[in-house]
């Protein structure tokens, strides 16, 4: 596409080459002296084709205390390419201004007069001949410059930065705006033909000039169909600035109007989402938050869906030959241009590593825009039917399911290799005369775990094993039909030996030459559009899950979830994967992504277990009831849990859970003193129920938790050696003070009846107590003729490695012990243990039970689990394994300041991060963002303590030094790469 004939400003193809001003920064300081009366020092900026300096007004000298010092900045003086009119410059300012006003709350930096009213905007005699020289305005924040990873909420906030724009300069007219410029997708393929030759990479050119070649053709197909207007056409990571509010930075300004043209409309967006393509962990997926928020604001249209990508493409070439060109025309002077050319070359990467046909549709599908051009889509266009010689008797084919429900993956089957050839030929064997996979099904057997990056689970055709030698044909020629062997090399003929697998798919006329039989769950939904179901086409019942789109199935759960389950029942993530299998320390998608667990301290066993499973399984085939029946289970279970603590504690009493087993704990101890006050410590959290949520005093589990105790309720400060008010060995100042509070209360005529606590004080973050502390503690309680109780919700069963009781590592014995979580795996299981005096005393309340605490079922999870723990080393792996990764964490603390301290004894650990080591401002924000980061990378993992900045590291004990080892390196390159 030529530019208009009558073009009164810059002409790129006219102007040839385009050297930036190189002035010495002595005298644009002089220029800035001499027509705006200030003295400054300047800070260059990079720019491609212009000179940039920030600038500071200098200090006066007489300030001694920072005499000679510069200030904060007070503007960037940009002297622009003396290719460019004042006409142009002129369009820019007025752009400038229209967006300011048409989108107050986005921070613009526009060409103003100074404070004394002198123009922002002059001419001045240069040592390279007039130059225009500008003094704009100054915005604070930064940009996003650099590598560093964008998070999807600033990748939309892009997008809406470039919404406001395009709605803003829709309809602005200028004569400025009359210009030709390289970066105008509009002469695209000019541009790259022009400069292809400036790269001194042959086979890098080649792959430059075919991507844009036919990304151009696409462009052409829909050209006379896409808008024109102004454009800012460089709102890119360079150009918008951003404000960081605790900790997490967010666009919301624009700078850099230099290249304010008029193009295609749907270029604004082209060009943004291309600056995205080169960070940390980006892909062209990463893309889809700001295209979704651009839509939501300014609608694209079903031909602008169709550009966009192909201009992505375009936009990637326009700027790997371009930096390359500038790099040579600037003799190596420029370095912003030097530094730019292996980021260029990252964006064409990523821009070209989908196909766009792929991309386009993946855009209209996420916007819901139906494309409706026409063309071939094999939704649209099929064979009739695919031929089978000889045709197997469909009524005995067999369908194999290798998807995370099925049964065949059970007890990590899908992780050793050839289990779909296993089960096939299985079927083959007892008759069958075709055994098949579906289509557009995630297959956990192409899934992978310790990744950082989804595997190609979703298939894109069908699979098949006959049990004798079968020509496949088509029955029409509207989609191709591809037979391939297993390693992808086509069968030519189509016909597919016997008992070997095949694969085979009909793909669209216009789908790219090569169609991948499995791909990425984040593209399936692409790809899927560009092929058809074989199995419709033989005869077979077509795919259940046709669209392959995993997020939208996830988010459409969470949509049901939160119409009938109550809010307060919160979920992970606010847009958490749909996960519905785990094994061991890993976690499943829907999508066949698997996850590495290392929060769920539920299942020390890990998830999935099979004795476990086959244990309970079992007993409800045979018995369930309620524990006052006489069966054995119940009995069994208690004398080895009674037999794990230590004496004078022998009585067991069988809960559900551990709020209920807390609540049960201080219940007894109510009954056994008589008394009705218990002293609870801060920053605590305990349970559910009425009474272990009154003694729970986490802010963080409940805001209120502190105005809503109850009278009977006191609380002593929290004994956090690391944040609390007593520190480092000041820290064993909190035993004597709590010590002294229950005395107090005992001679005001209010002796507790208790003291409850964790005895690693792991809802804070894993944090040991003080030495001494409980032993002091418990002695005043006792002193008073109260009891103790023990949380070991949480810290009890092995977690600390050298312990099976947290109580232990404090060298003490309770009263009374809590116990619940990983009692049954995740079955529903808690108990509370003490003295037989004791329990005998709570019959004054009269008789106790729990319908399903300490069922057969739930006694035979408890035994289980108890035998792992005996046969499986698992309290030994937590020792082990816990100390090699607390030994990792700690060497990231050394790199990473963000680390105020890494907590924790075995695999209950805590990372906490701050803001500041000597303030230790907690990094709530930032903690939130990284567990978010962290999942994109495959680790679930989730903050906890009070001010939510500390990463719970609780994995399940049969964690493996392998996903130890995976956690820390997600987690290094989390805050390499920012968050």
């Amino acid at each position: 596409m030529s530019q208009p004939a009558n073009t009164r400003g810059f002409d790129f193809f006219s102007a040839g080459e385009l050297p930036a001003p190189a002035l010495p920064t002595d005298e644009v300081v002089a220029i800035v002296r001499e027509h705006w009366g200030l003295d400054v020092e300047l800070d260059g900026l990079g720019s491609q084709q212009d000179q940039n300096f920030l600038a500071r007004a200098r200090v006066p000298a007489h300030r001694a205390d920072d005499a000679g010092e510069p200030d904060a900045p007070i503007g960037v003086v940009k002297i622009t390419n003396p290719a460019f009119t004042a006409d142009e410059l002129d369009a820019q300012d007025h752009a400038a201004s229209r967006i300011a006003d048409a989108a107050p709350h986005l921070r613009i930096a526009t060409t103003s007069v100074a404070d004394d009213g002198s123009p922002r905007s002059i001419v001045a005699e240069t040592s390279e001949g007039p130059l225009a020289v500008r003094l704009l305005e100054y915005l604070p924040g930064g940009t996003l410059t650099g590598p560093t990873y964008l998070s999807r909420a600033v990748v939309a906030r892009m997008g809406e930065v470039a919404a406001h724009a395009s709605l803003a300069l829709s309809g602005f007219d200028h004569p400025g705006l009359d210009r030709v410029l390289q970066w105008d997708l509009r002469v695209a393929d000019r541009v790259v033909d022009l400069l292809a030759r400036y790269h001194p990479d042959p086979a890098k050119r080649e792959r430059v000039t075919d991507a844009a070649a036919r990304a151009w053709a696409d462009v052409q197909a829909v050209a006379s169909e896409l808008p024109q207007q102004a454009v800012h056409l460089d709102l890119t990571d360079d150009n918008v600035v951003c404000t960081t509010e605790r900790g997490i930075r967010l666009p919301d300004g624009m700078i850099d109007f230099g290249d304010v043209t008029r193009s295609w409309a749907v270029s604004e967006l082209a060009i943004t989402i291309s600056s995205v393509l080169h960070h940390a962990g980006a892909e062209p997926v990463s893309v889809l938050p700001a295209v979704r928020a651009f839509h939501a604001l300014r609608p694209l249209s079903a031909s602008e869906v169709r550009a966009l990508w192909p201009l992505v493409v375009l936009r990637g070439a326009v700027l790997v030959v371009s930096g390359e060109q500038q790099v040579q025309i600037d003799g190596g002077a420029n370095a912003y241009a030097a530094e730019g050319v292996e980021r260029e070359w990252r964006i064409f990467e990523q821009a070209t590593s989908v196909p766009s046909a792929v991309m386009t549709r993946l855009i209209a599908e996420a916007l819901g825009v139906e494309l409706a051009d026409g063309r071939a889509d094999a939704s649209r266009h099929r064979p009739t039917r695919i031929g089978l010689d000889p045709a197997p008797d469909h009524a005995r084919t067999v369908h194999l399911d290798v998807s995370i429900t099925s049964d065949e993956v059970d007890a990590g089957a899908w992780l050793a290799p050839g289990l779909e050839d296993r089960l096939a030929l299985a079927a083959l064997d007892a008759g069958a005369p075709m055994a098949w996979l579906e289509r557009a099904t995630p297959r956990l057997t192409a899934s992978r775990t310790h990744s950082p990056d989804s595997a190609e689970t979703v298939p894109t055709g069908i699979d098949v094993w006959f049990a004798v030698a079968t020509r496949v044909s088509a029955g029409g020629d509207d989609a191709r039909l591809v037979v391939e062997a297993a390693d992808g090399m086509t069968i030519l003929d189509g016909t597919v030996p016997a008992r070997t697998r095949a694969r085979i798919r009909l793909e669209a006329p216009d789908a790219p030459a090569h169609v991948p039989h499995l791909v990425r769950p984040e593209v399936a939904p692409g790809w899927l559009a560009l092929t058809a179901d074989p199995a419709v086409a033989i005869g077979l019942a077509p795919s259940a899950r046709d669209r392959g789109d995993a997020a939208r199935d996830a988010a459409d759960l969470v949509a049901r979830r939160d119409r009938t389950f109550a809010e307060v029942q919160e979920h992970y993530y606010d847009a958490p994967p749909r996960i519905e299998r785990g094994w061991r320390e890993h976690l499943v998608g829907t999508d066949g992504r698997v996850y590495l667990d290392m929060v769920n301290n539920v299942t020390p066993l890990g998830h999935g277990h099979p004795a476990l499973a086959a244990a309970v399984a079992k007993q409800l085939r045979t018995l369930n009831t309620n524990s006052r029946f006489n069966y054995g289970a119940v009995v069994e279970f208690s004398e080895r849990l009674a037999a794990m603590a230590p004496d004078p504690l022998d009585t067991v009493f069988l809960v559900n859970s551990g709020s209920e087993a807390t609540d049960l704990a201080i219940r007894v101890a109510l009954a056994a003193t008589g008394r009705r006050d218990v002293v609870s410590v801060l920053e605590a959290y305990h349970g559910w129920t009425y009474a272990s949520d009154a003694v729970s005093t986490s802010t963080a589990d409940n805001p209120n938790a502190l105005a809503s105790r109850p009278d009977w309720v006191h609380a002593v400060e929290a004994p956090n050696p690391f944040r609390g008010r007593y520190r480092g060995e000041e820290a064993a100042r909190y035993a004597p003070e709590a010590a002294e509070r229950i005395r107090e209360l005992a001679a005001s005529g209010r002796p507790p009846a208790a003291f409850i606590a964790e005895t690693f004080y792991g809802n804070a973050g894993g944090i040991p107590l003080p030495d001494g502390y409980l032993a002091e503690v418990y002695a005043a309680v006792r002193e008073t003729g109260g009891l103790a109780i023990a949380d070991e919700v949480q810290a009890g069963y092995g977690r600390l490695g050298r312990w099976f009781w947290g109580f232990e590592q404090q060298g003490v014995v309770p009263d009374v012990i809590a116990v619940a979580k990983a009692a049954g795996n995740g079955y529903p299981l808690g108990a509370v243990i003490t003295t037989r005096e004791i329990a005998a005393r709570f019959r004054t309340q009269g008789y106790f039970f729990s319908s399903t605490g300490g069922s057969p079922a739930s006694s035979i999870a408890g035994l289980t689990v108890l035998d792992a723990f005996r046969d499986k080393g698992l309290q030994r792996n937590a020792a082990e394994t816990g100390a090699h990764l607390k030994s990792r964490l700690e060497a990231l603390a050394e790199r990473h300041p963000l680390i105020g301290a890494v907590h924790g004894l075995g695999l209950y650990l805590g990372v906490e991060f701050v803001r500041d080591r000597a303030t230790l401002e907690p990094a709530t924000e930032e903690t939130a963002a990284i567990c978010d980061r962290l999942r994109e990378l495959g680790v679930i993992m989730q903050p906890t303590g009070d001010h939510q900045n500390v990463l719970k590291v609780k994995p399940p004990l049969v964690v493996t030094r392998e996903s130890a080892d995976f956690f820390v390196a997600m987690l290094d390159r989390v805050l390499a790469e920012g968050w």
